[in-house]
Order: structure tokens, then sequence, then C-alpha cells
């Protein structure tokens, strides 16, 4: 892991994390804490603290670890097309009220994701390749995944999943009877039953009120004022506090976790200098740069930076008639200066990238493919290549006018700029863009409806997970596939990398895919996004990293010296 620390002396007594609460800076509201949904990345971290799944990254290693699961899951082959790989849940895991977790928990929270009224497209479509589930009769802790292919990450794409009890959701075990291939196309009987589990999930509102489903997790929501805190507290007895032993993905230390919604930077960077907020994670780097030599910082902060998979994007509306072909997207992406962006936005301390992967992913990153250059010339001619026309109000084909809407997320500078700085070169050559600055919660939904032409937002990266289906497949459109690509051709090669059956398979199926979205361009990769995370100085153990959301919030403690780190 990649870490640097700016420090001056400093010795701290120790005190007890449950005398205060660990304040977090977040810079937009979950909108929704929904198991399934999962909006963005401050409901991902929120859910994590109340509900589990088999397996967790350990932010330290930097690998998949053991959570609701006992050990790392058993494979083997059945016949020459299936792999069956099996999980065994901890004797200790428990719900809220004490019901043990058990292997129907998992197999009724697959059978829920195909309920067409529970939000789980995504979740769905990243492990399509189940064909069934089999719980062990012989022990209630024990279950199997019947998988099509053998994908070496088929096992980090099932231990992903929030698990979910079957008691309170359905409590009649309705949805036993049934195998997922006779949900997925499900008859009379089927769809009945599949209607009455949907209406109960509904009823319970859980993008709300999770506190109406018993969680495995060590937190609970206690406090969600909408766009201005959140508040989770730890539980006083949770199952895990029993382990002998218990890794870093099962560690819950701080009494209570408070994140504050403060979307404006300057705000943000106010609340961490008086005291308000004790982490400040993902700040901008000219925030994080001037705050460095604000003199008097140093004494009262830690400054973290990391790696970071993450790559900022922007992105096309292929569904739209004007973007619908490759050659003008091409066109438009020779717009954006991305040494100047990259110097402008991350001080140069980012890095460019020929694609959605990070160039730290390894053999799988395609390096033969060329950076896209930044040309207004170029940009021209490929227009008229692609049957445009420039007249006296602006590109025409056929009739259709070449005027562009741009998204991007309100009150964040990063986008800002790259928005401002792409607008303003294409206005240079005469193509009309319209800037939209978007608050969070109406960004998703214009991102669902199609609500756009060009966006800028940042690419979670995970060097564990390379199904791209759910962002590039039709299956996708309307869910996590924003640009609305699909071709036949795309899904059968997105479907091939998501079923390969070795890793050297899967490294050229990877770098296959990264030409055929260079091809297409449904967006155009800039650069990777370093990590940057401030805290207050009292803290230690945030296990800073590459990975999202770049810090371990339930380790926190109080007092003493920064973990992995020197104190100077």
């Amino acid at each position: 892991m990649a870490l640097t620390c700016l420090a001056t002396s400093c010795q701290q007594r120790a005190t007890s994390v449950a005398d205060q609460p660990v304040r977090i800076r977040w810079a937009r509201d979950p909108e929704s804490l929904d198991p399934f949904q999962q909006p963005n990345q401050a409901a991902l971290e929120g859910l994590n603290l109340i509900s589990q799944s088999l397996l967790a990254i350990d932010l330290e290693k930097c690998r998949t670890e053991p959570q609701l699961a006992q050990a790392l899951p058993t494979r083997r082959s059945r016949g020459d097309s299936l792999t069956l790989i099996s999980f065994q849940i901890r004797p200790q895991a428990r719900w809220d009220n004490g019901r043990p977790v058990l292997a129907s928990d998992v197999a009724f929270t697959m059978r829920l994701m195909l309920c067409p009224r529970v939000p789980a497209e995504s979740t769905r479509l990243a492990v399509d390749f189940v064909k069934d589930v089999e719980p062990d009769p012989a022990d209630p802790r024990r279950i199997t995944f019947v998988c099509r292919g053998s994908d070496p990450s088929f096992e980090t794409a099932l231990g992903d999943f929030l698990i979910l009890p079957e008691a309170y959701l359905d409590p009649k075990g309705s949805l036993r009877v049934f195998s997922l291939a006779q949900l997925r196309r499900p008859a009379a009987p089927a769809r009945a039953v599949l209607e009455q589990v949907g209406q109960r999930y509904e009823a319970a509102q859980l993008g709300h009120h999770p506190e109406h489903l018993p969680g495995s997790g060590p937190y609970r929501l206690s406090t969600w004022e909408s766009g201005r805190q959140l508040v989770f507290t730890r539980k006083t007895q949770w199952w895990a506090d029993a382990l002998p032993e218990r890794p870093l993905v099962l560690t819950a230390t701080p009494h209570q976790l408070r994140y504050e919604v403060l979307p404006e930077d300057a705000s943000a960077t106010l609340a961490l200098r008086r005291g308000d907020v004790d982490i400040y994670p993902n700040m901008p780097a000219r925030t994080f740069d001037r705050l460095q030599h604000t003199p008097g910082a140093s004494a009262q902060l830690r400054f973290y930076t990391a790696l970071s998979y993450d790559v900022l994007v922007a992105g096309f509306n292929c569904s739209r008639p004007a973007l619908a072909d490759s050659a003008t997207r091409h066109a438009l992406s020779l717009l954006f200066n991305t040494p100047a962006l990259l110097q402008a936005t991350q001080l140069g301390l980012g890095r460019r990238t020929t694609g959605m992967f990070s160039p730290n992913l390894g053999a799988g990153y395609n390096d033969s493919l060329p950076l896209l250059p930044y040309s207004l010339a170029a940009a021209q001619q490929r227009l008229r290549q692609a049957g445009w026309q420039r007249t006296a109000t602006g590109w025409q084909r056929a009739g259709v006018p070449l005027h562009l809407a741009l998204r991007y997320r309100a009150a964040d500078p990063t986008y800002e700029i790259v928005a401002l700085q792409f607008a303003q070169a294409a206005r240079s050559i005469g193509v009309d863009v319209q800037l939209r600055a978007t608050e969070a919660s109406s960004l998703t939904t214009a991102f669902q409806q199609g609500d756009f032409d060009v966006y800028v937002q940042l690419q979670k990266g995970n060097p564990f997970r390379f199904d791209l289906t759910p962002i590039f497949s039709g299956q996708g459109i309307g869910a996590g596939n924003i640009t609305r690509f699909a071709t036949p051709a795309a899904d059968r090669l997105l479907k091939a990398l998501a079923l390969a059956a070795t890793p050297a398979t899967q490294t050229r199926l990877l770098r296959k895919v990264q030409v055929m979205l260079r091809d297409q361009l449904p967006i155009v990769p800039l650069f990777t996004v370093p990590n940057r995370v401030v805290a207050d100085r009292q803290l230690t153990n945030l296990h800073i990293s590459t990975l999202k959301p770049g810090y371990q919030a339930t380790a926190i403690e109080r007092g003493g010296a920064a973990q992995g780190l020197a104190a100077k």
C-alpha cells in the first residue's frame, strides 16, 4: 500500500473511543439504504455497518477475507461446465434478535433478487452465473452455489452481496420450493409467491428505514437527518464480540460513528479545522495541498495519500441519435485536455489511463492502447468524417443538431473543472454544450432515465472483480449501464470475460474488452484519482487504503501513534 503521512511531533495519552463519537465528512447523503440499491459510496459504507456479506475486503491486506463465512470458500467441478462453490457460515453469526445466520438466509437472498418489486438489478446481474443454490441438508450453515463456467473471480462476487434474514421477509419459506431457474421464468404459482414477497419487501421501506429489518452488522442506524447527518451506534452485544480473535473485517471499535453531510468543500474544510469533523476523506488536491502548508495545521491534523483504482471518466448517452455512432464519440473524446485537467484537479499526482482500469492492475491493463490526444483540429476532422457539417448555427447531420447537455454532480470542484474545460473546447469549434450541475439525488434519477448527453463521474475500480456486464451490457440499461451502450458482440465478449475459466483467459479477455471499449468509446477514461484523507491527529488505526472508502471507520481509535506509520 502506497502511503505517506506528513505530521509533526505529537504524543497524546490514549483515551477510550467510547467517550466520543468519530465524526466523518460525507460529500452527499446516501439517498437510500436499501440493501440492493446502493446509489453511491455513502450508501455502501452505511449499509456495511448494519449488514454483512459472506466475505469482505480487508483494506490493510487489500484482499478478500471471511466475514459471515467461517473461511474462504471451497471450489470443485461438476461435469465439464459447472463449478460448485461452497461456504460455511460462522457458528457465532447472529441477527439482532439472536437468531443464527443460516444457509437458508443466503439462499433466500439469492431468490429475493428475482422478485420484480425488489430493486436488485445490478446485484442480480453480478451473480447471474449462478444456476442454483444448494443448502446442505445435514448442516444448516453450509451452502453451495452451482455456477455456470469457472471464472476465478466467482468467489469474490458470491461473497460480496449483503445477506438478509428470511424469517422477516418470507416467514413461511414460500420461496424455498422454487429453484432459481423456476424463478427466472416463473409460472403462475412462482409469480404469485414472488409478488407476495416483493410486496412485503416494499412495505418494509428499507431505503429510509433499514431498522425495519434485523441486521448482522455491529451498528444500528440511530439518527438520519436527510442531507445533514447520519448516526450509527454500536450494539452493546454483537455476535463477533465472542470470537477469540477478530480480523479487521470484524472489528468494531467506535461506540458511535457520525457522518456529517457537507457537500461544499469550503464548509467541510472549515468544520475539520474547527474540530466539528474528525475525518475528511477524498479531499480535493488543491485543498489538501493548501491545508498542508497552512501554519498550525500539522499540529492538529495528519495527512494521508494512497494510490487508487478509481478512474475519472466522461461518458456518452449512446441512445441519443447524435451520439449513437462511435465515430462521433471518437471526435468528441478529442476535446478533453487530459494532461491539463490532471494538473488542474490533481496537481499532477494522478495517472493517465488508456481505459477504465488503473495502470496498477498489472497484466490485465492493456498498455498497448495509446492515450487519447487533445486536438481541436482532429476533433473537427473526425466530425466531418462522421457525416457532420458545420453551419452558421452549429453542426448538423441529417437534420439533427449537435447540441449537448453535460451533467455532473454539483459542488464537486473536480467534476466542474472537467465540465468547464470540455464545454469551452467544444464551443470553440462550434459545438453547443449546456452545463447542468445537478444535486446528487436528482443526478441518480437523471442517469437512470437517460436525461443527459454527456456526464462526468468517478468510476469505482475493483482489482478483484472484472464482470463488466452490469456497466456495459444491454441487461444493465436503466441500472448500472449509465451510457446505455450495448451491442450483441459486446454482450458476448463481456459474458465470456465474466465466465473466464482461468486467470490467463481472464487477462486475455480483459485486454480484449479494453480494445472493444476504445473502439466504441461509450466512456472517455481520463485519469486515476489518488485517495487523500485528512484526519484529526488523535485518531489512529484508520487503515488508509487504495480501495474505497479509503479508510476503515470501524477500526478507528483515539490516541497513540498513527497506525502503520512512524510518528515523528
